[in-house]
């Protein structure tokens, strides 16, 4: 029986230590319901219940939410990143990267002719 109240003193210290950590290492966007010194003073003060209290209801999720405005799938990754609106006209949306990425290539290669050029001049 004491083995089992000091196994349980472990694990409840344990998920304390974690939840007071992990409180402590949010910003205050990853933190619901209550400001963050409150959820401190919380775990703090209840360490039970202030612990469970922070893992079912106090903490934001991790992953990122998308913005109902950005794609759902994106068709050229390069050109997307979290925060991006998708455009209102998918078709002018294509258009512009489509020449975005011609105007790309167009530089690679002007690139590469200057790169060949100097070194014609230099051997």
């Amino acid at each position: 029986m004491v083995r089992l109240a000091i196994a349980l003193a472990v694990v409840g210290f344990a998920l304390w230590v974690y939840c007071l950590v992990d409180v402590i290492g949010r910003g205050e966007d990853g933190v619901r319901h209550l400001p963050k010194v409150a959820w401190i003073v919380l775990v703090l003060l209840f360490p039970f219940v202030g612990s469970v209290a922070w893992l079912l209801v106090g903490r934001e999720s991790r992953t990122p939410r998308r913005s109902p405005h950005e794609r759902a799938a994106p068709a050229f990754p390069e050109y997307d990143r979290p925060g991006r609106a998708a455009a209102q006209d998918a078709q002018a949306d294509e258009e512009f990267l489509k020449g975005v990425r011609e105007r790309a290539e167009r530089q690679r290669e002007a690139y590469r002719r200057e790169q060949l050029r100097r070194q014609q001049e230099e051997g």
